[in-house]
């Protein structure tokens, strides 16, 4: 697996007011953006071409990457005058995964030391059409929630559910054979509503040990620059 589609394109309303000036991916956790974080986290893993898609400040973010990123991963901009959805931008940049066994789709509001050597492993061992990356959350009510069997094969998913019945959380980074690629059609348009929900009991559930966060809100992004202790993350994150 050499390619990954980072969804990078959300408003991030409710880390204003830091985001009315920056996009929410470029919000910086010690001196360097989240985009860069993946950046550097996909080329320990080996990874070697990154899409990601852009919307709201669009020109910063590409400023970012053709003045700003000196890493080796190639990064090819998406602009989209309106947005498409998170499913939408996959269906409509297909052509730059088409050629792929399998790809990565994450989120990249997240900030993660996930090894994701370890998760494609898992994702070959298994011969997964789809495998979705998980955590516990102590906020079920606000996550898409799903439940496994002893195989780890997802057999329920609830987006929001209002009587979660485990804790157990998409953490929006999934994994993509091409045995799934027709799921990603013209009709749709969120991954969470429409995709996940047809995929239940054939995708794998994958549980993320590592270090997961999602940095949506202000108290958050606090939190993430408390907790975030990169050089010792990131040692333990680098395969060979």
């Amino acid at each position: 697996m050499k390619k990954a589609i980072l969804l990078s394109a959300g408003f991030g309303t409710r880390l204003r007011p830091i985001t009315l000036t920056t996009p929410k991916c470029l919000v910086e956790i010690h001196g360097k953006p989240l985009l860069n974080w993946w950046f550097d986290l996909l080329e320990m893993h080996g990874f070697e071409e990154v899409l990601i898609n852009t919307h709201y400040l669009s020109e910063k973010v590409e400023e970012f990457v053709t003045k700003h990123y000196f890493g080796k991963i190639k990064v090819t901009i998406a602009y989209e005058p309106e947005l498409l959805g998170s499913a939408g931008t996959i269906h409509k940049n297909k052509k730059f995964y088409e050629n792929e066994d399998d790809f990565l789709i994450i989120y990249a509001d997240n900030l993660s030391d996930i090894d994701l050597t370890k998760m494609l492993n898992y994702h070959k061992e298994k011969g997964a059409c789809f495998t979705m990356g998980m955590f516990h959350t102590n906020r079920p009510k606000e996550c898409g929630i799903c439940a496994i069997n002893e195989d780890g094969t997802v057999v329920e998913f609830v987006e929001k559910p209002a009587n979660p019945k485990s804790d157990l959380a998409n953490a929006g980074i999934y994994m993509v054979n091409r045995n799934c690629y027709e799921l990603f059609d013209e009709n749709s348009f969120d991954i969470g509503k429409e995709i996940l929900p047809r995929l239940v009991n054939k995708m794998q559930g994958y549980a993320i040990n590592e270090y997961l966060l999602d940095i949506g809100s202000l108290e958050n992004l606090e939190k993430a620059r408390r907790e975030w202790q990169y050089d010792d993350h990131f040692k333990n994150s680098v395969k060979n």
